[in-house]
């Protein structure tokens, strides 16, 4: 099977750290057009050469900037993942309408699922239109198991392996929230990565058999969200700290404290710990963080390279949870 991160051309050139754009598609606030280009463009000076984006982020907005950064760049030298799953089609309201889904975007257009063959097919060449690029080297499903998995496993898988044996994309994956929908589309395609969100971090360091099934199925594991919505996003957590996309609940904020305090008799910050640790698994083999200015980028590229004591993990996992 290809199912191994080493299989699809490109796939070296993931990195440990890759850059997830949802933050230049206007995620819950408008940037102006010269801060999302710095952004990218600090992101390519770090040293970051995987760049993942969506239709969904900012009703292409999202795909739109970082197409216009990417396309200056040789294409040889950086990976580029987009998502199908969600075609954007003209929004009845027109400019009148608010994007509902958390973007500061003009809602002109409007997310509609489609996981058929030929939704997926349009999806990728609407993608490639608004990135200006020639191809997406990955195609993850977005999603599945907020729409309909079954449909997803029966219909949208097998549409993508046909679209990687035709090489209209290098490889394919699913990307989700949830390991357990994930797991189901592993066992069920030839799946070449995973984008888990938020299920495997420094918070909660869970059990997730998903993982160990990937490293037997030979399927790479790009982990996203590792700062729990903003919880282990800063070295001192603060009383409005954030997880899952909300007021995070008390019990989770005094853990993510003791995590810190752990972390600070060890001369290391939370979030060096929260990023490093999200690479530990085997089945991981990339991490990818939003960001939305150079500095934040600055930030992850730093922490990602400090030294950790190896004697701080054991010690973390031994935070009663």
């Amino acid at each position: 099977m290809s199912g191994t991160v080493a299989g699809f051309p490109g796939a070296g050139q993931l990195g440990k750290l890759g850059f997830g754009a949802a933050g230049i598609g206007n995620l819950y606030r408008a940037m102006p057009d010269a801060q999302a280009t710095a952004t990218v463009n600090a992101a390519w000076d770090s040293g970051v050469r995987y760049f993942d984006t969506a239709p969904h982020y900012g009703l292409g907005l999202s795909e739109r900037r970082l197409g216009a950064v990417l396309r200056e760049k040789p294409r040889d030298e950086f990976t580029v993942s987009t998502k199908v799953g969600r075609l954007l089609v003209p929004h009845p309201a027109g400019a009148d309408a608010t994007d509902d889904e958390g973007f500061d975007v003009p809602a002109t257009s409007k997310r509609q699922w489609d996981f058929s063959e030929s939704g997926i097919r349009r999806s990728i060449e609407e993608s490639l239109e608004r990135l200006g690029l020639d191809h997406v080297d990955i195609a993850y499903l977005h999603d599945p198991d907020v729409h309909d998995l079954a449909k997803g496993i029966r219909e949208a898988l097998p549409a993508l392996e046909k679209l990687r044996a035709e090489g209209v994309v290098n490889a394919i994956g699913v990307g989700t929230n949830s390991a357990e929908a994930a797991l189901e589309c592993v066992e069920a395609a030839d799946l070449d990565l995973v984008m888990l969100a938020g299920r495997y971090t420094l918070l909660e360091q869970p059990e997730v058999p998903l993982l160990d099934r990937c490293v037997s199925r030979r399927t790479g594991v790009v982990n996203v969200g590792v700062f729990n919505s903003g919880l282990l996003a800063r070295p001192e957590v603060p009383e409005d700290a954030h997880y899952n996309y909300a007021r995070a609940p008390r019990a989770l904020v005094e853990r993510a404290r003791a995590l810190a305090g752990v972390c600070r008799d060890f001369g290391v910050e939370l979030p060096t710990a929260a990023l490093q640790f999200s690479l530990r698994h085997p089945a991981v083999v990339n991490v990818t963080a939003g960001a939305s200015s150079p500095e934040q980028i600055a930030d992850n590229a730093a922490r990602m390279k400090e030294p950790v004591p190896e004697e701080l993990w054991a010690a973390l996992a031994g935070v009663p949870g």
